[in-house]
Protein backbone atom coordinates (compact mmCIF):
# COMPACT_ATOMS: atom_id res chain seq x y z
CA UNK A 1 0.00 0.00 0.00
CA UNK A 2 2.79 2.33 0.91
CA UNK A 3 4.71 1.41 -2.25
CA UNK A 4 1.65 2.17 -4.32
CA UNK A 5 1.31 5.50 -2.62
CA UNK A 6 4.94 6.27 -3.27
CA UNK A 7 4.52 5.43 -6.95
CA UNK A 8 1.42 7.53 -7.19
CA UNK A 9 3.17 10.43 -5.49
CA UNK A 10 6.19 10.12 -7.76
CA UNK A 11 3.92 9.92 -10.79
CA UNK A 12 2.05 12.99 -9.65
CA UNK A 13 5.31 14.90 -9.20
CA UNK A 14 6.47 13.87 -12.65
CA UNK A 15 3.17 14.78 -14.23
CA UNK A 16 3.28 18.14 -12.43
CA UNK A 17 6.79 18.76 -13.66
CA UNK A 18 5.80 17.96 -17.22
CA UNK A 19 2.74 20.19 -17.00
CA UNK A 20 4.84 22.96 -15.44
CA UNK A 21 7.38 22.70 -18.25
CA UNK A 22 4.65 22.81 -20.88
CA UNK A 23 2.99 25.83 -19.25
CA UNK A 24 6.29 27.73 -18.88
CA UNK A 25 7.21 27.03 -22.50
CA UNK A 26 3.83 28.32 -23.71
CA UNK A 27 3.99 31.44 -21.54
CA UNK A 28 7.58 32.19 -22.65
CA UNK A 29 6.62 32.04 -26.30
CA UNK A 30 3.69 34.34 -25.71
CA UNK A 31 5.94 36.80 -23.80
CA UNK A 32 8.51 36.72 -26.59
CA UNK A 33 5.88 37.43 -29.20
CA UNK A 34 4.43 40.19 -27.08
CA UNK A 35 7.86 41.73 -26.55
CA UNK A 36 8.58 41.53 -30.25
CA UNK A 37 5.30 43.25 -31.07
CA UNK A 38 5.99 45.97 -28.49
CA UNK A 39 9.50 46.50 -29.78
CA UNK A 40 8.18 46.82 -33.33
CA UNK A 41 5.53 49.26 -32.10
CA UNK A 42 8.16 51.31 -30.23
CA UNK A 43 10.37 51.35 -33.30
CA UNK A 44 7.47 52.55 -35.45
CA UNK A 45 6.56 55.22 -32.89
CA UNK A 46 10.18 56.35 -32.82
CA UNK A 47 10.22 56.57 -36.60
CA UNK A 48 6.97 58.56 -36.62
CA UNK A 49 8.26 60.88 -33.94
CA UNK A 50 11.52 61.34 -35.84
CA UNK A 51 9.55 62.17 -39.00
CA UNK A 52 7.44 64.71 -37.11
CA UNK A 53 10.54 66.22 -35.52
CA UNK A 54 12.25 66.35 -38.90
CA UNK A 55 9.19 68.03 -40.43
CA UNK A 56 9.06 70.61 -37.57
CA UNK A 57 12.76 71.36 -37.90
CA UNK A 58 12.36 71.82 -41.66
CA UNK A 59 9.51 74.26 -41.08
CA UNK A 60 11.58 76.17 -38.49
CA UNK A 61 14.53 76.24 -40.88
CA UNK A 62 12.35 77.58 -43.67
CA UNK A 63 10.97 80.30 -41.37
CA UNK A 64 14.48 81.22 -40.26
CA UNK A 65 15.64 81.36 -43.87
CA UNK A 66 12.66 83.59 -44.72
CA UNK A 67 13.39 85.94 -41.81
CA UNK A 68 17.07 86.13 -42.77
CA UNK A 69 16.08 86.79 -46.35
CA UNK A 70 13.79 89.64 -45.21
CA UNK A 71 16.59 91.13 -43.09
CA UNK A 72 19.03 90.87 -45.96
CA UNK A 73 16.50 92.50 -48.25
CA UNK A 74 16.01 95.38 -45.80
CA UNK A 75 19.77 95.80 -45.40
CA UNK A 76 20.13 95.75 -49.16
CA UNK A 77 17.49 98.45 -49.59
CA UNK A 78 19.09 100.55 -46.82
CA UNK A 79 22.54 100.26 -48.39
CA UNK A 80 21.02 101.01 -51.77
CA UNK A 81 19.54 104.26 -50.43
CA UNK A 82 22.87 105.13 -48.82
CA UNK A 83 24.67 104.52 -52.10
CA UNK A 84 22.13 106.67 -53.94
CA UNK A 85 22.65 109.45 -51.41
CA UNK A 86 26.42 109.17 -51.74
CA UNK A 87 26.03 109.22 -55.51
CA UNK A 88 24.05 112.46 -55.35
CA UNK A 89 26.65 114.01 -53.03
CA UNK A 90 29.44 112.96 -55.40
CA UNK A 91 27.50 114.52 -58.28
CA UNK A 92 27.28 117.82 -56.38
CA UNK A 93 30.99 117.71 -55.61
CA UNK A 94 31.73 116.92 -59.25
CA UNK A 95 29.73 119.98 -60.32
CA UNK A 96 31.66 122.10 -57.81
CA UNK A 97 34.95 120.76 -59.20
CA UNK A 98 33.84 121.62 -62.76
CA UNK A 99 32.90 125.12 -61.66
CA UNK A 100 36.26 125.60 -59.95
CA UNK A 101 38.02 124.30 -63.07
CA UNK A 102 36.19 126.92 -65.14
CA UNK A 103 37.21 129.64 -62.70
CA UNK A 104 40.83 128.49 -62.81
CA UNK A 105 40.73 128.55 -66.63
CA UNK A 106 39.37 132.12 -66.60
CA UNK A 107 42.03 133.19 -64.11
CA UNK A 108 44.75 131.66 -66.28
CA UNK A 109 43.47 133.66 -69.26
CA UNK A 110 43.47 136.82 -67.17
CA UNK A 111 47.04 136.14 -66.02
CA UNK A 112 48.17 135.59 -69.61
CA UNK A 113 46.60 138.89 -70.65
CA UNK A 114 48.25 140.65 -67.72
CA UNK A 115 51.62 139.16 -68.67
CA UNK A 116 51.19 140.53 -72.20
CA UNK A 117 50.34 143.96 -70.79
CA UNK A 118 53.43 143.86 -68.56
CA UNK A 119 55.64 142.98 -71.54
CA UNK A 120 54.15 145.83 -73.56
CA UNK A 121 54.73 148.24 -70.69
CA UNK A 122 58.31 147.01 -70.34
CA UNK A 123 58.91 147.68 -74.04
CA UNK A 124 57.39 151.16 -73.73
CA UNK A 125 59.52 151.81 -70.65
CA UNK A 126 62.68 150.78 -72.50
CA UNK A 127 61.82 153.15 -75.34
CA UNK A 128 61.22 155.95 -72.85
CA UNK A 129 64.52 155.22 -71.11
CA UNK A 130 66.36 155.43 -74.41
CA UNK A 131 64.74 158.78 -75.22
CA UNK A 132 65.50 160.00 -71.70
CA UNK A 133 69.14 159.05 -72.07
CA UNK A 134 69.34 160.97 -75.37
CA UNK A 135 67.80 164.05 -73.75
CA UNK A 136 70.21 163.80 -70.85
CA UNK A 137 73.19 163.68 -73.21
CA UNK A 138 71.94 166.70 -75.15
CA UNK A 139 71.30 168.63 -71.95
CA UNK A 140 74.74 167.80 -70.64
CA UNK A 141 76.36 169.08 -73.81
CA UNK A 142 74.34 172.32 -73.78
CA UNK A 143 75.08 172.93 -70.12
CA UNK A 144 78.78 172.40 -70.65
CA UNK A 145 78.76 174.80 -73.63
CA UNK A 146 76.57 177.55 -72.12
CA UNK A 147 77.27 177.58 -68.44
CA UNK A 148 80.96 176.87 -68.54
CA UNK A 149 80.52 174.57 -65.55
CA UNK A 150 82.70 171.63 -64.91
CA UNK A 151 81.36 168.20 -65.77
CA UNK A 152 81.00 167.26 -62.13
CA UNK A 153 79.05 170.44 -61.29
CA UNK A 154 76.78 169.99 -64.29
CA UNK A 155 76.33 166.36 -63.38
CA UNK A 156 75.21 167.29 -59.86
CA UNK A 157 72.69 169.82 -61.22
CA UNK A 158 71.33 167.27 -63.67
CA UNK A 159 71.09 164.64 -60.96
CA UNK A 160 69.08 167.00 -58.72
CA UNK A 161 66.71 167.80 -61.58
CA UNK A 162 66.29 164.15 -62.47
CA UNK A 163 65.68 163.12 -58.87
CA UNK A 164 62.90 165.71 -58.44
CA UNK A 165 61.34 164.69 -61.73
CA UNK A 166 61.57 161.00 -60.87
CA UNK A 167 59.98 161.58 -57.47
CA UNK A 168 57.03 163.38 -59.03
CA UNK A 169 56.59 160.73 -61.69
CA UNK A 170 56.91 157.91 -59.13
CA UNK A 171 54.32 159.56 -56.86
CA UNK A 172 51.90 159.75 -59.77
CA UNK A 173 52.50 156.11 -60.69
CA UNK A 174 52.07 154.98 -57.06
CA UNK A 175 48.77 156.85 -56.80
CA UNK A 176 47.56 155.29 -60.05
CA UNK A 177 48.64 151.78 -58.97
CA UNK A 178 46.91 152.14 -55.59
CA UNK A 179 43.75 153.44 -57.22
CA UNK A 180 43.72 150.55 -59.72
CA UNK A 181 44.37 148.04 -56.95
CA UNK A 182 41.49 149.36 -54.83
CA UNK A 183 39.12 149.31 -57.79
CA UNK A 184 40.14 145.77 -58.80
CA UNK A 185 39.91 144.58 -55.18
CA UNK A 186 36.37 145.92 -54.83
CA UNK A 187 35.28 144.26 -58.08
CA UNK A 188 36.84 140.93 -57.06
CA UNK A 189 35.34 141.11 -53.56
CA UNK A 190 31.89 141.75 -55.02
CA UNK A 191 32.27 138.79 -57.38
CA UNK A 192 33.24 136.46 -54.51
CA UNK A 193 30.39 137.63 -52.27
CA UNK A 194 27.78 137.42 -55.05
CA UNK A 195 28.97 133.91 -55.99
CA UNK A 196 28.74 132.83 -52.36
CA UNK A 197 25.23 134.22 -51.93
CA UNK A 198 23.96 132.69 -55.18
CA UNK A 199 25.16 129.22 -54.22
CA UNK A 200 23.35 129.07 -50.90
CA UNK A 201 19.59 129.17 -50.43
CA UNK A 202 19.04 128.45 -46.75
CA UNK A 203 15.49 129.15 -45.63
CA UNK A 204 14.86 131.81 -43.02
CA UNK A 205 12.56 130.84 -40.17
CA UNK A 206 10.65 133.46 -38.24
CA UNK A 207 9.60 132.13 -34.86
CA UNK A 208 6.55 133.31 -32.96
CA UNK A 209 6.11 133.37 -29.18
CA UNK A 210 3.12 130.99 -29.00
CA UNK A 211 2.40 127.35 -29.84
CA UNK A 212 -1.02 125.80 -30.32
CA UNK A 213 -1.86 122.30 -29.02
CA UNK A 214 -4.89 120.62 -30.58
CA UNK A 215 -7.32 118.77 -28.28
CA UNK A 216 -9.64 115.86 -29.11
CA UNK A 217 -12.56 117.76 -27.55
CA UNK A 218 -13.32 120.75 -25.34
CA UNK A 219 -13.84 118.52 -22.29
CA UNK A 220 -10.09 118.03 -22.20
CA UNK A 221 -9.66 121.71 -21.21
CA UNK A 222 -11.22 120.97 -17.84
CA UNK A 223 -8.81 118.10 -17.24
CA UNK A 224 -5.89 120.32 -18.18
CA UNK A 225 -7.01 122.97 -15.69
CA UNK A 226 -7.69 120.38 -12.95
CA UNK A 227 -9.47 120.82 -9.68
CA UNK A 228 -9.13 124.45 -8.57
CA UNK A 229 -6.48 124.90 -11.27
CA UNK A 230 -3.86 122.60 -9.70
CA UNK A 231 -2.94 120.87 -12.98
CA UNK A 232 -2.40 124.04 -14.99
CA UNK A 233 -0.38 125.60 -12.14
CA UNK A 234 1.79 122.50 -11.91
CA UNK A 235 2.33 122.51 -15.68
CA UNK A 236 3.34 126.18 -15.74
CA UNK A 237 5.67 125.70 -12.74
CA UNK A 238 7.43 122.68 -14.26
CA UNK A 239 7.78 124.00 -17.83
CA UNK A 240 8.05 127.75 -17.26
CA UNK A 241 5.49 128.35 -20.04
CA UNK A 242 2.11 130.07 -19.68
CA UNK A 243 -0.98 128.04 -20.65
CA UNK A 244 -3.85 130.06 -22.14
CA UNK A 245 -7.22 128.33 -22.10
CA UNK A 246 -9.74 130.50 -23.95
CA UNK A 247 -12.73 130.08 -26.24
CA UNK A 248 -10.64 128.67 -29.08
CA UNK A 249 -12.39 125.38 -29.99
CA UNK A 250 -10.45 122.18 -29.29
CA UNK A 251 -7.14 123.94 -28.64
CA UNK A 252 -5.01 125.53 -25.93
CA UNK A 253 -2.24 128.09 -26.42
CA UNK A 254 1.26 127.87 -24.92
CA UNK A 255 2.97 131.25 -24.58
CA UNK A 256 6.65 131.92 -23.87
CA UNK A 257 9.66 133.74 -25.37
CA UNK A 258 12.03 130.75 -25.04
CA UNK A 259 11.44 128.53 -28.11
CA UNK A 260 13.22 125.56 -26.49
CA UNK A 261 11.05 125.61 -23.35
CA UNK A 262 7.95 126.22 -25.43
CA UNK A 263 8.72 123.18 -27.60
CA UNK A 264 9.30 121.02 -24.49
CA UNK A 265 5.99 122.24 -23.09
CA UNK A 266 4.17 121.53 -26.38
CA UNK A 267 5.44 117.93 -26.62
CA UNK A 268 4.70 117.35 -22.92
CA UNK A 269 1.15 118.67 -23.32
CA UNK A 270 0.52 116.52 -26.40
CA UNK A 271 1.71 113.41 -24.53
CA UNK A 272 -0.50 114.22 -21.54
CA UNK A 273 -3.53 114.79 -23.77
CA UNK A 274 -2.87 111.56 -25.67
CA UNK A 275 -2.46 109.56 -22.45
CA UNK A 276 -5.44 111.16 -20.71
CA UNK A 277 -3.90 110.94 -17.23
CA UNK A 278 -3.26 114.53 -16.16
CA UNK A 279 -2.16 115.27 -12.61
CA UNK A 280 0.90 117.02 -11.07
CA UNK A 281 2.94 113.84 -10.60
CA UNK A 282 2.25 112.70 -14.15
CA UNK A 283 3.13 116.16 -15.50
CA UNK A 284 6.58 116.10 -13.86
CA UNK A 285 7.25 112.53 -15.03
CA UNK A 286 6.24 113.29 -18.63
CA UNK A 287 8.29 116.51 -18.68
CA UNK A 288 11.45 114.72 -17.48
CA UNK A 289 10.99 111.97 -20.06
CA UNK A 290 10.45 114.56 -22.82
CA UNK A 291 13.61 116.41 -21.76
CA UNK A 292 15.69 113.23 -22.19
CA UNK A 293 14.11 112.55 -25.56
CA UNK A 294 14.87 116.13 -26.65
CA UNK A 295 18.57 115.60 -25.89
CA UNK A 296 18.57 112.71 -28.37
CA UNK A 297 16.65 114.86 -30.86
CA UNK A 298 19.23 117.63 -30.50
CA UNK A 299 21.99 115.19 -31.40
CA UNK A 300 20.02 114.15 -34.50
CA UNK A 301 19.59 117.80 -35.55
CA UNK A 302 23.29 118.47 -34.98
CA UNK A 303 24.35 115.43 -37.01
CA UNK A 304 22.03 116.51 -39.81
CA UNK A 305 23.58 119.99 -39.80
CA UNK A 306 27.16 118.71 -40.03
CA UNK A 307 26.08 116.30 -42.78
CA UNK A 308 24.53 119.13 -44.79
CA UNK A 309 27.63 121.30 -44.44
CA UNK A 310 30.16 118.49 -44.96
CA UNK A 311 31.92 118.83 -41.59
CA UNK A 312 33.40 115.85 -39.72
CA UNK A 313 34.86 114.90 -36.32
CA UNK A 314 32.85 117.21 -34.08
CA UNK A 315 32.67 116.35 -30.39
CA UNK A 316 29.26 114.86 -29.38
CA UNK A 317 28.67 117.70 -26.89
CA UNK A 318 29.25 120.29 -29.61
CA UNK A 319 26.86 118.38 -31.89
CA UNK A 320 24.15 118.36 -29.21
CA UNK A 321 24.48 122.09 -28.49
CA UNK A 322 24.48 122.73 -32.24
CA UNK A 323 21.10 120.95 -32.44
CA UNK A 324 19.79 123.18 -29.64
CA UNK A 325 20.26 126.18 -31.91
CA UNK A 326 17.15 124.95 -33.78
CA UNK A 327 15.20 126.44 -30.87
CA UNK A 328 17.15 129.68 -30.57
CA UNK A 329 16.33 132.86 -32.50
CA UNK A 330 18.01 136.23 -33.03
CA UNK A 331 15.63 138.99 -34.14
CA UNK A 332 13.29 136.22 -35.33
CA UNK A 333 16.01 134.47 -37.38
CA UNK A 334 16.51 130.78 -36.60
CA UNK A 335 20.09 130.47 -35.30
CA UNK A 336 20.70 126.92 -36.62
CA UNK A 337 19.63 127.86 -40.14
CA UNK A 338 21.71 131.05 -39.84
CA UNK A 339 24.77 129.03 -38.72
CA UNK A 340 24.45 126.61 -41.63
CA UNK A 341 24.16 129.50 -44.06
CA UNK A 342 27.24 131.23 -42.59
CA UNK A 343 29.16 127.92 -42.89
CA UNK A 344 28.24 127.51 -46.56
CA UNK A 345 29.01 131.14 -47.48
CA UNK A 346 32.33 131.06 -45.57
CA UNK A 347 33.33 127.82 -47.30
CA UNK A 348 32.54 129.17 -50.77
CA UNK A 349 34.46 132.40 -50.20
CA UNK A 350 37.42 130.49 -48.73
CA UNK A 351 37.49 128.20 -51.78
CA UNK A 352 37.42 131.23 -54.09
CA UNK A 353 40.38 132.75 -52.25
CA UNK A 354 42.41 129.53 -52.04
CA UNK A 355 42.00 129.13 -48.25
CA UNK A 356 41.06 126.04 -46.22
CA UNK A 357 37.39 125.51 -47.19
CA UNK A 358 36.75 122.83 -44.55
CA UNK A 359 38.14 124.96 -41.71
CA UNK A 360 36.12 127.97 -42.88
CA UNK A 361 32.91 125.91 -42.88
CA UNK A 362 33.69 124.61 -39.40
CA UNK A 363 34.27 128.11 -38.05
CA UNK A 364 31.09 129.39 -39.71
CA UNK A 365 28.94 126.56 -38.33
CA UNK A 366 30.22 127.00 -34.76
CA UNK A 367 30.42 130.81 -34.66
CA UNK A 368 27.12 131.16 -32.73
CA UNK A 369 27.47 127.98 -30.62
CA UNK A 370 27.35 130.11 -27.46
CA UNK A 371 23.67 130.93 -28.11
CA UNK A 372 22.77 127.28 -27.42
CA UNK A 373 24.44 127.16 -23.99
CA UNK A 374 22.45 128.06 -20.91
CA UNK A 375 25.02 129.79 -18.70
CA UNK A 376 24.39 131.51 -15.40
CA UNK A 377 27.70 133.33 -15.62
CA UNK A 378 28.30 136.70 -17.18
CA UNK A 379 29.62 137.19 -20.68
CA UNK A 380 28.43 137.50 -24.25
CA UNK A 381 27.51 134.51 -26.38
CA UNK A 382 30.84 134.92 -28.19
CA UNK A 383 32.86 134.45 -24.98
CA UNK A 384 30.62 131.62 -23.76
CA UNK A 385 30.92 129.85 -27.11
CA UNK A 386 34.71 130.38 -27.15
CA UNK A 387 35.12 128.80 -23.69
CA UNK A 388 32.83 125.90 -24.56
CA UNK A 389 34.55 125.09 -27.88
CA UNK A 390 38.01 125.44 -26.32
CA UNK A 391 37.04 122.86 -23.68
CA UNK A 392 36.59 120.29 -26.46
CA UNK A 393 39.83 121.08 -28.31
CA UNK A 394 38.65 123.11 -31.30
CA UNK A 395 41.16 124.63 -33.75
CA UNK A 396 42.62 128.04 -32.71
CA UNK A 397 41.30 129.69 -35.90
CA UNK A 398 37.80 128.35 -35.15
CA UNK A 399 38.06 129.69 -31.60
CA UNK A 400 39.18 133.09 -32.91
CA UNK A 401 36.24 133.19 -35.35
CA UNK A 402 33.80 132.34 -32.53
CA UNK A 403 35.19 134.97 -30.18
CA UNK A 404 35.64 137.72 -32.75
CA UNK A 405 32.81 137.43 -35.27
CA UNK A 406 31.35 140.66 -33.86
CA UNK A 407 34.76 142.37 -33.81
CA UNK A 408 35.48 141.94 -30.07
CA UNK A 409 38.98 140.57 -30.70
CA UNK A 410 41.48 140.97 -33.53
CA UNK A 411 41.32 138.36 -36.32
CA UNK A 412 44.36 136.04 -36.49
CA UNK A 413 43.44 134.55 -39.87
CA UNK A 414 41.63 135.56 -43.08
CA UNK A 415 39.11 132.81 -42.24
CA UNK A 416 38.00 134.77 -39.16
CA UNK A 417 37.35 137.79 -41.38
CA UNK A 418 35.39 135.63 -43.84
CA UNK A 419 33.18 134.39 -40.99
CA UNK A 420 32.48 138.00 -39.96
CA UNK A 421 31.54 138.89 -43.54
CA UNK A 422 29.38 135.77 -43.98
CA UNK A 423 27.65 136.51 -40.69
CA UNK A 424 26.81 140.05 -41.84
CA UNK A 425 25.58 138.76 -45.20
CA UNK A 426 23.31 136.18 -43.60
CA UNK A 427 21.76 138.45 -40.99
CA UNK A 428 21.35 141.54 -43.18
CA UNK A 429 19.83 140.06 -46.34
CA UNK A 430 16.14 140.99 -46.88
CA UNK A 431 13.71 138.93 -44.82
CA UNK A 432 16.37 137.38 -42.63
CA UNK A 433 15.56 139.21 -39.42
CA UNK A 434 12.53 140.73 -37.79
CA UNK A 435 12.52 143.76 -35.54
CA UNK A 436 9.87 145.55 -33.54
CA UNK A 437 8.30 148.14 -35.83
CA UNK A 438 8.73 150.95 -33.30
CA UNK A 439 12.47 150.29 -33.03
CA UNK A 440 12.79 150.15 -36.82
CA UNK A 441 10.97 153.47 -37.31
CA UNK A 442 12.97 155.08 -34.52
CA UNK A 443 16.26 154.09 -36.14
CA UNK A 444 15.17 155.40 -39.55
CA UNK A 445 14.08 158.72 -38.04
CA UNK A 446 17.32 159.03 -36.11
CA UNK A 447 19.36 158.53 -39.30
CA UNK A 448 17.49 161.34 -41.04
CA UNK A 449 17.82 163.69 -38.05
CA UNK A 450 21.58 163.10 -37.75
CA UNK A 451 22.04 164.08 -41.41
CA UNK A 452 19.84 167.18 -41.04
CA UNK A 453 21.97 168.46 -38.13
CA UNK A 454 24.90 169.20 -40.47
CA UNK A 455 25.21 172.69 -41.90
CA UNK A 456 24.15 173.05 -45.53
CA UNK A 457 21.81 170.03 -45.52
CA UNK A 458 18.45 170.89 -47.04
CA UNK A 459 16.75 167.53 -46.38
CA UNK A 460 17.52 163.83 -45.76
CA UNK A 461 15.65 160.59 -46.49
CA UNK A 462 16.33 157.09 -45.15
CA UNK A 463 15.45 154.56 -47.89
CA UNK A 464 16.09 150.92 -48.80
CA UNK A 465 14.89 149.76 -45.34
CA UNK A 466 17.52 151.91 -43.66
CA UNK A 467 20.39 150.70 -45.86
CA UNK A 468 20.78 154.08 -47.60
CA UNK A 469 20.46 157.73 -46.55
CA UNK A 470 20.07 160.29 -49.34
CA UNK A 471 21.12 163.79 -48.30
CA UNK A 472 19.98 166.82 -50.32
CA UNK A 473 22.33 169.78 -49.78
CA UNK A 474 22.08 173.50 -50.58
CA UNK A 475 24.36 174.10 -53.57
CA UNK A 476 25.03 177.67 -52.46
CA UNK A 477 26.35 176.64 -49.03
CA UNK A 478 28.24 173.42 -49.91
CA UNK A 479 30.50 173.04 -52.94
CA UNK A 480 31.49 169.82 -54.71
CA UNK A 481 34.69 169.35 -52.75
CA UNK A 482 32.95 169.82 -49.39
CA UNK A 483 30.19 167.34 -50.29
CA UNK A 484 32.67 164.44 -50.15
CA UNK A 485 33.75 165.41 -46.64
CA UNK A 486 30.11 165.90 -45.62
CA UNK A 487 29.25 162.32 -46.68
CA UNK A 488 32.19 161.00 -44.66
CA UNK A 489 31.21 163.02 -41.56
CA UNK A 490 27.58 161.85 -41.68
CA UNK A 491 28.66 158.20 -42.09
CA UNK A 492 31.05 158.48 -39.13
CA UNK A 493 28.35 160.06 -36.94
CA UNK A 494 25.78 157.36 -37.79
CA UNK A 495 28.35 154.64 -37.14
CA UNK A 496 29.11 155.99 -33.67
CA UNK A 497 25.57 156.70 -32.49
CA UNK A 498 23.42 153.94 -34.00
CA UNK A 499 23.33 150.13 -33.96
CA UNK A 500 22.22 148.54 -37.24
CA UNK A 501 22.83 145.34 -39.23
CA UNK A 502 25.14 145.45 -42.24
CA UNK A 503 26.15 148.79 -43.82
CA UNK A 504 24.46 152.14 -44.42
CA UNK A 505 25.24 153.97 -47.66
CA UNK A 506 25.38 157.79 -47.48
CA UNK A 507 24.57 159.55 -50.78
CA UNK A 508 25.05 163.33 -50.86
CA UNK A 509 23.26 165.06 -53.77
CA UNK A 510 24.23 168.56 -54.84
CA UNK A 511 22.11 169.90 -57.69
CA UNK A 512 21.86 173.26 -59.40
CA UNK A 513 18.77 174.08 -61.43
CA UNK A 514 18.22 177.07 -63.69
CA UNK A 515 14.59 177.70 -64.55
CA UNK A 516 13.15 180.23 -66.96
CA UNK A 517 9.88 180.71 -68.81
CA UNK A 518 9.18 181.74 -72.41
Amino acid sequence: MSSMMIIIVISAFGLGAVLSWLINTFIGRNSLNSAKIKSEQLLQDAKDEAENLKRDKLIEAEELIYENRQKLEEEFQSKKKSLQKLESELLVKENNIDRKADLISKKEKQINMQEKDVKNKEQQLNIRNEKLNQLIDEQNKKLEAISGLTREEAKNILMDNLIDSAKKEAAGQVYKILDDAKRDAQVKAKEVVITAIQQTATDHAVESTVSIVSLPNDDMKGRIIGREGRNIRAFETVTGIDVIVDDTPEAVILSGYDPYRRELARITMEKLVSDGRIHPGRIEETYEKTTKEMDEYFSELGNQAILETGIHSLHPELIKVLGKLRYRTSYGQNVLQHSKEVAIISGIMAAEMGLDESLAKRAGLLHDIGRGIESRGEGSHTQIGYDFAKRYGEHPIVLNAIQGHHGEVEAISPISVLVQVANDISKSRPGARREVIEKYISRMTRMENIAKEFEGVYNAYAIQAGKEVRVIIDHEKVDDASSHQLASDIALRIQKELDYPGQVKIVVIREFRSIDFA
